[in-house]
């Protein structure tokens, strides 16, 4: 009786990806709240004055922020290719890893261009034009609110719904995971309502938790079978 080989997957460690991601992330936010200093990274519905005041305030921990955010979003790239690749490697031929790819890039793509206008923001003149400051600040939290959770909710729905139909993570993360997927997609209605924006932080934040365990959990070797 033949003994089936082991292949492992050659890629980057995606939970070790999704890690650095989430860490990278986070110490962005840390730079424009309350935690570091005041004033705080103003709300979506905040009026000119407290935005004025944060962006001619700000402008060193919305640098910091915005560099460590780009960081992240290649991060983030770097998690959905390997991740969807890693998937492929398993056996995967389905509609799923070709949603969570585009999910993940869409979301990493507009992370960057986020953290970009953050950039903008930060020079000297930009926020004393009341309205140069509000558009970009709106482009930019379009661009990390709904243009972030809407598409990443994509990504985690095109993991867990191909990995739980191929059996490569636990039903429970299977379950989280379309949950927080569904959360994601329902917060694409803050574009119509204010009220809808909780619905960010709660895809943003159990999500991150999500794919890192879905990157630990993955496996990333498969048996073949010997020819002979």
């Amino acid at each position: 009786m033949s003994t089936p080989s082991i292949a492992r997957f050659r890629g980057p460690h995606i939970g070790f990806v999704a890690l650095a991601f989430v860490l990278l992330f986070c110490a962005g936010l840390f730079f424009v709240t309350a935690l570091s200093a005041r004033p705080s990274f103003p709300s979506p519905d905040a009026d000119i004055a407290t935005m004025t005041a944060f962006f001619t305030q700000r402008q060193h921990g919305l640098l910091l922020m915005s560099f460590l955010h780009f960081g992240a979003a290649m991060a983030l790239g770097i998690f959905t290719v390997s991740a969807v690749a890693q998937l492929q490697f398993l056996g995967v031929r389905a509609a799923g890893a070709g949603i969570a790819l585009f999910g993940g890039l869409t979301t990493a793509v507009n992370m960057l261009l986020g953290s970009l206008l953050g950039w903008a923001l930060t020079y000297p003149g930009v926020a004393q034009d009341p309205s140069l400051l509000q558009a970009l600040y709106r482009i930019s939290f379009g661009l990390g609110g709904p243009g972030f959770s809407v598409p990443f909710g994509l990504l985690l729905a095109g993991i867990s719904i191909t990995a739980g139909f191929y059996k490569l993570l636990p039903k429970w993360l299977v379950i989280c995971g379309v949950l927080i997927a569904v959360i994601g997609e329902l917060s694409w209605f803050e574009i119509l309502t204010f009220k809808a924006v909780v619905l960010i932080p709660l895809t943003r934040f159990p999500g991150y938790l999500w794919i890192i365990a879905a990157g630990f959990l993955l496996p990333r070797k498969v048996a073949i079978p010997d020819a002979g």
